[in-house]
């Protein structure tokens, strides 16, 4: 998977095959397509940032010292595949940082939004959206499992609110 920016024939090759939000209206596929390609050409700097930020707040304080020793330094690629956000982060001595364009991801997880959603509410594993082919993993499958583990124990990153 190629996380650098992308040329024209990728992205005519991506918007054929890029999934679609769940409950998204089927009119309105070939302007999501449009524009979530061109999000996909965007620096990943932005919303690794933001990613960044609240993992900080919702997993480094719940994160065990074995797995951040093991995910320290390395890079961890996130694409969500129906709206073209890509991410890279690493985790640094005082948090998780953003991890440039050119640095090559030691992991890379692609899901569609519902599936990082499920994954982060808890509402499903890894193992699940694995097998129902909603999770791809690419790369150190080693990191993936102490990722894995890691959500396992901690349980969900966040629980929405209850009206």
């Amino acid at each position: 998977m190629n996380f650098g920016r992308s040329t024209h024939t990728a992205s005519s090759a991506s918007t054929q095959q890029r999934p679609l939000p769940q409950g998204m209206p089927a009119w309105l596929a070939p302007m999501h397509r449009r524009l979530a390609d061109l999000v996909e050409r965007l620096p990943v700097a932005p919303p690794s940032f933001v990613l960044a930020r609240a993992l900080d707040r919702l997993l480094l304080p719940r994160l065990p010292a074995d797995s951040a020793a093991a995910l320290r330094g390395r890079v961890i690629a996130l694409h969500v595949t129906d709206f073209g956000i890509r991410v890279k982060l690493k985790l640094g001595p005082r948090g998780f940082e953003v991890a440039s364009e050119q640095s090559e991801a030691a992991l890379t997880i692609s899901a569609t939004s519902e599936g990082f959603i499920r994954l982060a509410k808890g509402t499903d594993d890894p193992d699940r959206l694995f097998f129902e082919r909603k999770l791809l993993m690419q790369g150190d499958t080693e990191l993936g499992l102490v990722l894995k583990n890691t959500l396992d124990a901690i349980g969900p990153l966040f629980v929405a609110a209850r009206h």
